[in-house]
């Protein structure tokens, strides 16, 4: 599941330093909802630098029904890297981390930048494969997520829409307008399956107070009729 919030005019963010929160307190909730049913959280390491999240279920309530129902409170943490530029000292690593240490995914040249100056909060995966992202998810599914929630940054929706990976997007559209050509968008330029004129499926629309939530599944088509 990707799952990311956009301004009008497409962007993630902005270039201003302090953290732009295009999301309201409705869906801030809805996608908490998500992250509940979600076996694991995956973001990249631009995401990690830039926002420093914690990665957690804010809602005591959801915590907890998660423990009733047998698993850990919070999900199991995700990020990947190239460069290797990445703190171990970032909160994702520290606070909230009942599902066990989290995940890097990396290169095999970024294992070996990376897995000493990480080895006491993470465990660092190196991936030698080609198909880089298949594998990450196949081994995934053999840690027992069944359900992984895509947050971003640009690089990783983009790959993960441009590989055909993404069973379902959830894209929240803010009332705001940011027109600064060197802010982040929600993906880069790409090959993305069917090319320009394929046309996602369409799952629903709902509003959230001033943002509206659009879901579509990447993985189908829609049914087009052509007017005249």
């Amino acid at each position: 599941m990707l799952s990311v919030a956009v301004s009008l005019d497409g962007y993630i963010d902005d270039t201003i330093p302090e953290r732009l929160y295009l999301s309201n307190e409705r869906d801030f909730d809805g996608v908490g909802q998500l992250r509940a049913e979600s076996d694991a959280i995956l973001i990249g390491a631009e995401t990690v630098r830039r926002d420093n999240p914690r990665l957690w279920l804010r809602s005591q309530e959801r915590r907890e029904s998660r423990v009733a129902a047998g698993k850990p409170a919070n999900l199991l943490k995700v990020t990947v890297t190239e460069s290797g530029d990445i703190d171990p000292d970032a909160r994702m690593f520290h606070q909230h981390i009942e599902a066990g240490k989290p995940l890097v995914y990396t290169t095999v040249e970024g294992a070996e930048k990376i897995k000493v100056k990480l080895a006491s909060v993470a465990d660092v995966v190196a991936i030698p494969d080609a198909d880089f992202w298949g594998t990450l998810l196949d081994d995934l599914g053999r840690r027992g997520v069944g359900q992984l929630i895509v947050e971003g940054g640009t690089h990783i929706h983009t790959a993960f829409l441009e590989a055909g990976l993404a069973d379902e997007l959830r894209y929240a559209v803010a009332p705001l307008l940011i027109g600064q050509s060197d802010a982040p968008r929600f993906v880069n330029p790409a090959q993305f399956p069917g090319g320009t004129r394929r046309r996602l499926e369409f799952v629903d629309a709902t509003t959230l107070d001033d943002v509206v939530v659009l879901r579509y599944r990447p993985k189908n088509t829609s049914v087009t009729v052509h007017g005249q």
